[in-house]
């Protein structure tokens, strides 16, 4: 399987990319909209200075040659695009090259991104919701104009999970230079998917075929997972696969049939005549990479050098933000293993960010040294959460005393007197049977025993 995507992403400018009509979601139909947003005669395109910032941070942050570009018009007659043209750039888009690193440490390539218009939005009512058995159509201009960059990768994906752990990616560093809100669900990123399949061992690309405006991950998964198989059906069976532009139907599973799919010639492309190059100059580039914030794929190279954690270990406490918490605590004296632990799967609140590094170096000192249990530890880490600063007073409160030890091992000889078949079975090396044990363990002592110090009992006494 081979997938190219192509993400437009929405722009978080103040008003439009040609207009002074405001860029805002949710307002009432038509009410962002003055005569260039409408195509009426007389009305010529402002570009938007801070729409061309925003592609320069993006270009950057995705290691583009940011270049001097220009605009052309691309024609094609569509309800929602009053002017029947879209104003885009075609030949010599504002970045160029590039590269993205996933999580798992994969690079994919970006073949470009460059800016444009966005088109209106159609609602088709009635039928199946498509406009050719629609009883009637609205049409809402709010959205027409609004800048996007539209951001192309190479083919450089294989699998569904590559592709959403893509849009993901691409998405954080979007939000992370404040070029877009990255909302799929409002429209602000969508995706175009282009997938092909080849025999294992081919070079050549095979026939792909475009899935318009997925606009979730769930459905950029299942939408290229069920393409791909239509096309392997189609090979197998004798068929051949047709260049199509397809849609995505949630409800029934499928991609369906849009049109053929057109080339560039079909667009009769020519240079937009009301608008001039853009040279956005070396002293305004620099100025705005000097700005940049350090990017995920930095954040977790920093995080998995400082717990010595495989770099996909560290992108779930990235993502949450948690990694400038991790690397205090860690400079407060904390274990780095336990603490990236903790910030795995015991932090997932939002709120956890705004923990004292020096109180959670405390605690994880504290589990380690065994005055409290794992359990233990993460309790008292979600009274810290919760507000509470001190994790020995924490501790203290409920009432988390380390356990004498021969009152532990008074507990597990019990135990193990009181239930012989179980005992024997542990010493003839039933290893499923130690859950058993400590379980019951926990049990008498409230979960306070630690369940490290059990297990080592255990084996003392088989000997």
């Amino acid at each position: 399987m081979v997938i190219g995507l192509e993400v437009h992403a929405e722009l978080a400018t103040r008003t439009k990319l040609f207009s002074s009509a405001a860029n805002e979601f949710g307002g009432d139909p038509n009410t962002n909209i003055d005569p260039f947003t409408l195509g009426l005669p007389g009305s010529l395109p402002v570009l938007n200075e801070q729409a061309v910032e925003l592609a320069i941070r993006v270009g950057l942050a995705l290691g583009s040659t940011v270049s001097p570009s220009t605009f052309a018009r691309k024609n094609y007659f569509y309800p929602d695009l009053p002017k029947d043209y879209q104003i885009s750039q075609f030949d010599r888009p504002i970045d160029v090259g590039g590269s993205l690193e996933l999580p798992s440490g994969k690079v994919i390539g970006i073949e470009r991104a460059h800016l444009e218009e966005d088109t209106g939005k159609s609602t088709h009512v009635g039928g199946g919701g498509r406009i050719h058995d629609a009883g009637h159509s609205t049409i809402d201009y709010n959205r027409a104009g609004v800048p996007l960059l539209e951001i192309v990768g190479r083919p450089d994906i294989r699998n569904a999970e590559e592709a959403k752990a893509y849009v993901t990616e691409l998405r954080a560093i979007l939000v992370a230079v404040g070029a877009s809100d990255g909302k799929m669900e409002e429209g602000s990123l969508r995706v175009d998917c282009n997938v092909s399949v080849r025999r294992r061992g081919e070079e050549e690309l095979g026939t792909r075929c475009e899935i318009k405006n997925v606009n979730s991950l769930r459905s950029l998964g299942r939408a290229i997972e069920y393409e791909a198989a239509r096309q392997v059906d189609l090979i197998e069976a004798g068929d051949r696969v047709q260049q199509q532009t397809r849609h995505w139907n949630e409800d029934d599973g499928r991609t369906h049939k849009l049109r053929s799919k057109e080339e560039a010639d079909d667009y009769r492309y020519f240079p937009e005549p009301d608008l001039v190059e853009v040279d956005p100059g070396q002293e305004w580039i620099d100025r705005v990479a000097a700005a940049l914030p350090v990017l995920p794929a930095a954040r977790r190279h920093r995080l998995a050098e400082a717990t010595g954690a495989e770099l996909e270990q560290t992108a779930l406490v990235v993502e949450r933000g948690l990694e400038e918490l991790c690397l205090a605590a860690i400079e407060a004296g904390a274990d780095p293993v336990r603490t990236l632990t903790h910030a795995q799967h015991n932090l997932s609140d939002e709120r956890a960010i705004g923990l004292d590094p020096a109180m959670l170096a405390k605690l994880v000192g504290m589990e380690l040294d065994g005055a409290l249990t794992a359990t233990q530890a993460k309790t008292v880490l979600a009274e810290m959460v919760d507000g509470g600063t001190d994790p020995e007073a924490i501790a203290a409160d409920k009432g988390f005393e380390a356990m004498d030890s021969s009152e532990l091992e008074g507990i597990v000889d019990g135990l193990i007197e009181s239930n012989p078949d179980e005992w024997q079975r542990f010493c003839d090396g039933d290893t499923k049977v130690t859950g058993f044990f400590v379980g019951q363990v926990m049990k008498a002592t409230k979960g306070q025993a630690d369940g490290k110090a059990v297990n080592k009992l255990l084996n003392d006494r088989k000997g």
